[in-house]
């Protein structure tokens, strides 16, 4: 009795056993290059042209203000010697104002919390919503279970046999116009 109990144990693990196995070999992921993505789709290129010419228009104006500051400095330096106290410190006080203008400057521009990176956020984020939505239309119509991504910048995947790689049909997708479900 109990060596046909220990039997029947035995029996169910192994039938739970393959069955988990079976569920593990039907599962199928895929990866993407979301760098590669946004590097070839028309979009995020857009995206990133507009704010390629802010940031050098902006890069323009703090050069501007950094050479008018340091040619009033030039200036200040030469004549320093002839100039009474009072007007030495006037010039000082102008010039420190003229670098704490090109400091906020900056901030404002380029800080974490400035023109450009709100620019990038709000150009850059239905880009990548819409990659987003793509990558996931790929991934029901190719019936893949998780799509990691594999970059550059990041790597949530450290391997990847090439034939699970999904960034051409996104990219494909993309380029058509829409994310087609299968029919």
């Amino acid at each position: 009795m109990k060596h046909t109990f220990i039997l029947s144990a035995m029996l169910i693990l192994i039938v739970a056993c393959s069955h988990s196995s079976l569920r593990a070999q039907s599962l199928r992921v895929g990866f993407v290059n979301s760098s590669k993505i946004l590097l070839e789709y028309r979009d995020a290129q857009d995206a990133n042209k507009k704010l390629d010419q802010m940031a050098t228009q902006w890069k323009s104006e703090l050069e501007r203000m950094s050479d008018e500051l340091k040619q009033r400095y030039e200036d200040y330096k030469k004549k320093e010697s002839l100039m009474p106290d009072a007007q030495k410190r006037s010039q000082q006080e102008e010039l420190a104002l003229l670098e704490q203008k090109g400091i906020q400057y900056r901030q404002q521009k380029f800080g974490n919390d400035g023109d450009l990176a709100m620019m990038t956020d709000s150009l850059l984020r239905p880009v990548k919503q819409k990659v987003l939505k793509v990558i996931e239309q790929v991934a029901k119509d190719e019936r893949l279970q998780f799509i990691f991504d594999r970059n550059d910048q990041i790597t949530v995947l450290l391997y990847g046999d090439e034939k699970f790689d999904y960034t051409n049909f996104i990219i494909d997708r993309l380029k058509r116009g829409a994310a087609k479900p299968k029919d």
